[in-house]
């Protein structure tokens, strides 16, 4: 068993320590480099911000908004620190959203990730992310590079060409989507030409369903899932233990409940909220609108940072009833005014007619005047009425969702 460097086996707290000692200056950089939290942290001194409950006091900045911080603020809203023309490359997503890349080696921080999935130098790698716009390609390949390890660009489509290649270039691994690599085997099948060659696959971009997995590891091809956006890079990877994602160890991340900025318990299902170190794109509490929840305990595998269960699903669950758009931040604010923990609102409409039932969590003393006056608040928040049900404390799924739309559409 090998790592990628010593910081992998370290003693958490050691890891906790140095983390929040470059917090402060982080955060002050970010406030002086950048236009966005310029103003966002203007009342904050970044001396007092190096724990994580002051960290957790700040505002965050969510993924959500950067369609209308880029149209107010073009090219990147004001969250760079390194102007456009200083960058390395620049990406769009849709929106259409624009991420930069900085010039350091290994910006995306992709090589940790590859190396606990077997990459090497020497090896050839088959890049089969899309090189047109997205991020994803150049997110891999510059870790590849980084590792020493030969890239052949593929790309996405021309499944003839891609089994061709792996059938003359004999790559060793390969980085996608885990659906393409299925398909470039089934297409390699259908022509009979060799794809042996392949051992190794780091996937991601869309959900890594066991009958794939399964699929690849009878083709004696073990694949780790890796973890990221466009905006941070690598959040987390798999390794050869396969539990769970461990987290890069340049980033600060938080699972708090979708809506706000609290962070929830540990092991509660919660919108994955990162911090990340980057001197060109130096983002602070950055809320990726993705579920997930931290796996207690330590990896088999001897890494020692904090592990999350992977992606669990999206923290937007915006939906419109009777008309009317309600949000998770609307809920929190319902609780908020009653200093109440939990709560899941129920959307039905079993009769034609839209119908809300705000579930909480059942505080001490609660009564029927304090349910009517939290109906108040759910009515003057929402602008819409709407049923309040006291449950059980603990009976509330650990999902995350904060809306439930339990309608069907037909």
């Amino acid at each position: 068993m090998t790592f990628y460097d010593a910081r992998e086996t370290r003693d958490p707290g050691e890891r906790e320590r140095d983390l929040l000692a470059r917090l402060p200056h982080h955060v002050a950089r970010a406030r002086s480099a950048t236009a966005h939290y310029a103003k966002l942290l203007a009342g904050v001194d970044p001396r007092t911000v190096a724990s994580r409950a002051a960290l957790a006091a700040l505002p965050v900045t969510r993924k959500s908004q950067l369609l209308d911080l880029q149209k107010g603020e073009p090219p990147f809203g004001g969250l760079n620190a390194t102007p456009i023309a200083n960058v390395a490359r620049i990406f769009m997503s849709p929106g259409p959203i624009y991420e930069p890349e900085g010039r350091a080696p290994d910006y995306w921080r992709s090589a940790r990730a590859l190396h606990a999935a077997g990459f090497r130098a020497g090896d050839v790698a088959l890049n089969c992310f899309s090189y047109h716009f997205s991020p994803a390609a150049s997110m891999f390949e510059t870790g590849l590079h980084r590792l020493g390890c030969a890239v052949i660009p593929a790309g996405t489509g021309q499944t003839e060409l891609q089994a061709k290649a792996i059938h003359d270039l004999r790559p060793a691994g390969y980085v996608g989507t885990p659906s393409f690599i299925k398909i470039i085997l089934e297409k390699s099948d259908e022509l009979g030409l060799a794809a042996d060659s392949l051992k190794r696959a780091v996937v991601s971009g869309e959900a890594f369903l066991p009958p794939v997995r399964d699929f690849l590891a009878r083709r004696g091809l073990e694949a780790f899932q890796s973890y990221g956006t466009a905006e941070l890079g690598i959040i987390g990877y798999e390794t050869e233990a396969h539990e769970g994602l461990v987290i890069d160890e340049e980033l600060i991340v938080e699972i708090v409940r979708p809506g706000t900025g609290d962070p929830v318990a540990e092991g509660e299902v919660g919108e994955v909220v990162v911090t990340t170190f980057s001197v060109d794109y130096p983002l602070v509490r950055f809320a990726t609108g993705d579920l997930s929840a931290v796996l207690q305990g330590r990896s088999p595998c001897g890494r020692t940072n904090m592990r999350i269960k992977g992606w669990l699903g999206r923290a937007d669950q915006t939906t419109k009833v009777r008309g009317l758009f309600v949000h998770p931040e609307q809920v929190a604010e319902v609780l908020r005014r009653h200093s109440l923990a939990r709560a899941r609102l129920v959307v039905e409409n079993d009769d034609g007619e839209d119908r809300m039932t705000l579930n909480v969590e059942q505080p001490t003393g609660a009564h029927g005047a304090f349910a009517e006056a939290v109906g108040a608040s759910l009515r003057d928040v929402t602008k819409l009425r709407g049923e309040v049900r006291f449950v059980e404390r603990g009976t509330l799924p650990n999902d995350g969702r904060v809306i439930e739309d339990k309608r069907e559409y037909r």
